[in-house]
């Protein structure tokens, strides 16, 4: 691993609108393999959602769709080698997609467990908390035309706890994942250095975490959007490390 004296920089609110352009650009250059990937976690959303509305805990498809803000950071390898390719004018291909994850180490695969553990506490809160506040009584999405008060209860109170935990796991893996993935700093010091970058930029961050959550909620539960906003989001979120952490 090499031994680097990274120092972030400052961003703001003109940065994340520049790596947002680049992300859709990215996107348009690599459309059918981006779609492609995404297509994969988008049916894998679609049998989980169907699954709920089968258990008749509608409700709970939010808490699960705003779960993917903790899992997501394991899933960006696959789209930071396509974008690798693309910067060095190549022409990326699905085979990208699997070397990049095989960039995969022990310090990734530790920060994905966290990731993970977090995800199952937040589930498990989820549920207790859905048990509490609507019941055992099926709920199913028709009978949400309009939300009965309990649900609006359960909504406003897991978005508090679920925001959270989103923003630890943002905080921590935000730069984290992309400085393990290139090897340029350790576990513990990437994980600083993550933490020490979101803070220290903390207005444009809070920003970049509401965006990022709010749109794959959003596209998580209307599938067809995924497709477009998790690689467009996930090329930004690459561009906003390139520019942080210049090589």
């Amino acid at each position: 691993m090499k031994t680097e004296n990274l120092v972030s920089r400052q961003f703001d609110a003109s940065t994340l609108a520049m790596v947002l352009k680049k992300g859709w650009v990215i996107f348009l250059l690599t459309r059918p393999i981006s779609v492609s990937f995404s297509m994969i976690f988008a049916l894998i959303g679609l049998l989980i959602l169907i699954g709920i509305e089968q258990a008749g805990i509608a409700p709970m498809m939010l808490p699960v769709a705003g779960g993917f803000m903790l899992i997501g950071p394991l899933l960006l390898s696959g789209f930071f080698s396509i974008s690798d390719r693309l910067y060095a004018d190549e022409v990326p291909v699905f085979a990208d997609i699997v070397s990049g994850f095989s960039r995969l180490n022990r310090e990734m695969l530790a920060l994905g467990l966290v990731c993970m553990l977090l995800f199952m506490i937040w589930m498990t809160d989820a549920a207790t908390l859905y048990g509490f506040i609507v019941g055992r009584t099926p709920t199913y999405l028709m009978a949400l035309l309009p939300p009965p008060e309990s649900v609006w209860s359960f909504v406003i109170w897991s978005s508090i706890i679920g925001a959270v935990l989103a923003f630890v796991i943002f905080a921590v893996s935000a730069f984290s994942v992309p400085l393990l993935y290139y090897r340029r700093a350790p576990l513990v010091r990437a994980v600083v250095l993550s933490v020490r970058t979101v803070f220290s930029n903390l207005f444009p961050s809070l920003l970049w975490a509401f965006l990022l959550a709010s749109s794959m909620i959003a596209s998580i539960l209307i599938l067809p959007l995924f497709l477009i906003t998790f690689p467009v989001l996930a090329f930004a979120s690459h561009s906003l490390y390139r520019e942080i952490f210049p090589d």
